[in-house]
């Protein structure tokens, strides 16, 4: 049984390691390429250590801790600017899916997450987790 089972409609488990990584995605079945591209899949990775460690401004000690992230992205290289750190998977997995439920319930505006908006995707965003 994943430990996923709590998810709120909309997410599904998109891949699942054996070291406990996990990727999510929301509504696969509307952002599928055709209508939007590829990359504007709303996804979230449960990662041990950071995802972008690699990135300028990322300090060695968050990238090699023992620490589990939650991390929102609504492409590659748009991502909630939130830190979500657990100490534990088990508290990584609930991280996830209360970030996962906040997202679905429309608590989360993406206007608020880009720079430079695409404006066809977040109104379908803003459709489907019932924002105005």
């Amino acid at each position: 049984m994943s430990d996923f089972a709590d998810l709120p409609d909309g997410w599904v488990v998109w891949n699942e390691e054996p070291d406990g990584r996990c990727v999510l995605a929301y509504r696969p079945d509307v952002f599928d390429s055709a209508e939007f591209p590829a990359p504007c899949l709303p996804t979230l990775y449960l990662t041990r250590g950071r995802r972008n460690h690699r990135r300028p401004g990322v300090s060695r000690e968050d990238a090699v801790s023992g620490d589990w992230y939650v991390t929102l992205y609504l492409e590659p290289d748009v991502q909630l600017q939130e830190t979500n750190r657990f100490e534990s998977r088990e508290a990584g997995v609930a991280g996830t899916v209360e970030l996962a439920q906040r997202f679905a319930d429309g608590e989360i505006d993406p206007d608020d997450v880009y720079q430079v908006p695409r404006e066809e995707y977040i109104a379908k965003l803003h459709a489907l987790t019932g924002q105005s």
